[in-house]
């Protein structure tokens, strides 16, 4: 073990990879669907119509990211673009039937993957990282802001 294994940025990272890869292999494989594809879908599920830029910043991938996502999810019509009736320079995000489809087959999946992983976690202590999350989140998300 070296020093870095105690920094809690490695611990989330390493957090992150451990659940990504069952992803990868059971559900990427199967659906054709890579995780950063699932991001953008599930962001997209639950507010359709956002930009871009909107799905990066709420899913915290970087530009490049969405857009490689967002042309394999185009590719296998996941996702469509429309124009924005108010502004015609940009375009709208929305996912297509078969999108929509996906998303609750592998949303099910996600929620009993995630119910596997916690099985053995308190309701309670759950909770408590549940809302640490979220103000580290908030926290960055900050920080982000500034240094833009």
């Amino acid at each position: 073990m070296n020093d870095d294994d105690g920094l809690l940025i490695f611990k989330l990272v390493r957090v992150v990879n451990l659940t990504a890869r069952p992803f990868s292999q059971r559900i990427g494989e199967e659906y054709e669907l890579t995780l950063n594809e699932w991001r953008t879908l599930a962001v997209l599920a639950t507010q359709p119509g956002l930009t871009g830029a909107q799905v990066a910043d709420l899913t915290g991938l970087d530009k490049m990211a969405v857009s490689r996502a967002l042309a394999g999810l185009k590719r296998r019509k996941r996702v469509q673009r429309r124009d924005d009736p108010t502004d015609h320079r940009c375009s709208r995000l929305y996912l297509t039937a078969d999108g929509k489809a996906l998303h609750v087959t592998v949303g099910a999946l996600g929620r009993q993957r995630e119910a596997e992983l916690f099985a053995g976690v308190d309701a309670n202590e759950l909770a408590r990282m549940s809302a640490t999350l979220d103000t580290l989140i908030r926290a960055l998300e900050r920080v982000s802001d500034q240094t833009v």
